[in-house]
This record gives C-alpha cells, structure tokens and sequence, in this order.
C-alpha cells in the first residue's frame, strides 16, 4: 500500500504541475493578484470581522476592477490604510504639521522630501461573498463518484479519529463559500469538523477527509506552518482517501496548484505526514464500513 500510496501522490504532483502551466489556472491567478495583499493587523481584523472572507476589496475596487457591486445593506468590514506623505527627515512630520513642530529642519525643501507611512486611517472593505455581478474564474475542484455508503462510514470514523463531525444544513451554514471547516467549539476539547450537507456525497467524503487531516495534523498547531503548507498536507490525505476508495478526485490538482509553493516540492517534503494520516483515516473509515 506504500507504494501505491506514493505512485498516487507522484501522480498527483505531475498533474498539478500541468494545471499550473494551464490557462485555466493562470487566468484564476491573474484575478487573485488583483486582489490586495493585507498586514497580518488587517487580516486579523477582517476574520474577526467575517471569519468566512476570501477575496476583499473596497467598495470602488469592486466596481472598476472587477465589474460587481456591493449589495445594499451589506455591513462594511473596517481595515486600517496607511496614510502617505512628504516627511520631515529630522522628526518624520509631514510639511502641513512641521511648521507647528518644533523641529528645526530646513535643510531641504519639503517638496523634496521622501514619502514614507504618518499614520493610518479606517477604511471600509467587503468580502466577495457581499457582492454581485460579473463572475470571478473559479477552479474545478469537484469530486465524483458513488459514496453513499461512504459518507455515513465517514462520519462514524470522527469518533476513532478524535474528532466530532456533522453536515449542516444550506440555511444553517455560516461559514460563506467554504465546503467543510475544522475547529474547537467552546466547552469541547477535541476538533470540531462541519460540511456542507448540500454537497453530492462524493465530494462530501472528499471533503471529511480533508477536515480530518487538519485536525490530525494541524489543530492547535496553526503557528507550526504556513497556512499553505497545511493546505497542501490536507488535501493531499484527501486525495489518497479518496482514491483509495474509488474516488475521482484528479482536479485535486487545481487546489493544490493555488496553494504550492513555486520554490518547495510540499508533497515530496511532507510525504510522511501524508502518508501517515491518509492511512489512519482509511483504516477507520474501513472498519466503520465493515460494522455497517
């Protein structure tokens, strides 16, 4: 099973390589770096804002950059900007308060001065999710097959693995476009995971695969790894789970062209941790069809 294992995790890598090069993928990307790249501050501001955000942008940005509109009504999320003047070499003032200063500086004209960060300023943001209009170029990242006698065994295999799962509702899902999460909810100890129950139930299992192994492997280890990173380890385990039980989940490789790193090869670093927790949640996954 190893090596089948790694010849799967080979061929996922080959294919990502070719959604990389694709035009599919290079025109999602162009869009993506249209996208502002925020201070870890006003990261942390906007997930504390709306925890679901995934591309934000300003209320004009939306309309010239993208051709889609804040809806009426939508509640603003509230980032710092940095205001950009002239400074003052000696004491760092911009010329409309150096003169009440009392700095002496005249060796230069102000005009003349560097430009450099004086302070900042709030500024309003939305999230896509509060927008219409054009689309944006997504991924496919679907999953296909027969799983419905996958997806109970999946979510009986929570408990083996320490963890609580559920599928949630369409109007009781809070947590924007994103398919699954995995947290700890308040007053429990072990990871929470929640998906889409919406969702054909291939791409369920899929996706109770991939919130298993951030639960396995990055829970209360966030700080260990760029979110990148984990990305990458998590939806590696889902592909070989997938896989593993007769499961099409080639565009696997869309996803982890968005995150790979240009510069690591993530799955040759981190097979082992892949390996390792793909074959754990196969193995309880199977002892909860056999008991079915």
């Amino acid at each position: 099973m190893h090596e089948t294992v790694e010849q799967w995790l080979a061929d996922l890598r080959d294919a990502t390589d070719e959604v990389a090069a694709s035009e599919q993928f290079q025109t999602w990307l162009d869009t993506q770096r249209r996208f502002h790249d925020y201070s870890m501050r006003n990261t942390l501001l906007i997930r504390l804002q709306q925890p679901d955000a995934t591309n934000v942008a300003g209320y004009r940005t939306w309309q010239t950059e993208f051709d889609r509109h804040v809806r009426e009504g939508e509640s603003a999320i509230w980032i710092w900007a940095p205001i950009v003047a002239r400074q003052c070499p000696k004491c760092g003032n911009a010329p409309s308060y150096h003169g009440e200063s009392d700095c002496e500086y005249e060796a230069s004209a102000p005009e003349t001065w560097s430009k450099g960060v004086i302070g900042f300023r709030p500024v309003a943001v939305f999230d896509v999710s509060q927008t219409e209009g054009e689309p944006l170029p997504e991924l496919e990242t679907d999953v296909y097959g027969e799983a419905d006698d996958l997806v109970p065994a999946a979510l009986a295999a929570a408990g083996p693995l320490g963890v609580s799962a559920e599928l949630v509702a369409t109007e009781d899902w809070s947590y924007g476009d994103a398919k699954g999460v995995c947290k700890h909810r308040s007053g429990e100890s072990q990871p929470h995971v929640a998906v889409r129950a919406d969702l054909d139930s291939a791409t369920v299992a899929h996706v109770l695969a991939h919130e298993y192994a951030h639960a396995r492997l990055h829970v209360g280890r966030e700080a260990d790894d760029e979110r990148a990173a984990r990305e990458v380890e998590a939806e590696s385990v889902a592909y070989i789970v997938s896989r593993h039980f007769g499961l099409d989940a080639s565009n696997a490789s869309f996803y982890l062209a968005a995150w790979q790193n240009d510069e690591t090869d993530e799955l040759q670093d981190r097979l082992e941790r892949i390996r390792t927790t793909a074959m754990t949640i196969i193995g309880k996954i199977e002892s909860s069809l056999e008991r079915t």
